[in-house]
């Protein structure tokens, strides 16, 4: 009969970073993330990363999500394993983002949302 253990040490992560966007869209009018272009951010954080050849096994991963439960920070990504929760109001805070945190592993400060803002 064998046994399952935890290795004693993590092995490395897949990718270095991970990143997931909110593309979450909510009835009837409600606040949500895609009602603030997190489409648009998507697709241009996943072209600036290719393009940085950032992309890949060992690098980034840009994902979509659904609802991340932060809505009042809206619209909202969350880089991983960093556990850095963005807001973003438009394509060059993305560009900063790609810039400073996925390039140069620097955390853009002032699009840092506040950690007490849930949904």
């Amino acid at each position: 009969m064998s046994t399952n253990t935890v290795p004693q040490a993590a092995p490395a992560s897949y990718y270095e970073r991970h990143v997931f966007f909110c593309l979450n869209q909510r009835p009837a009018g409600e606040s949500c993330c895609a009602n603030h272009q997190a489409e648009a951010a998507f697709e241009r954080c996943k072209s600036l990363v290719k393009a940085a050849g950032l992309a890949g096994p060992g690098k980034v991963r840009v994902n979509r999500a659904g609802c991340l439960d932060r809505c009042a920070g809206g619209p909202v990504a969350v880089v991983y394993p960093d556990a850095v929760w963005y807001s973003y109001v438009d394509v060059s805070d993305i560009d900063e983002i790609v810039e400073s945190h996925l390039k140069h592993g620097k955390v853009v400060e002032r699009l840092v949302t506040p950690p007490h803002l849930g949904r």
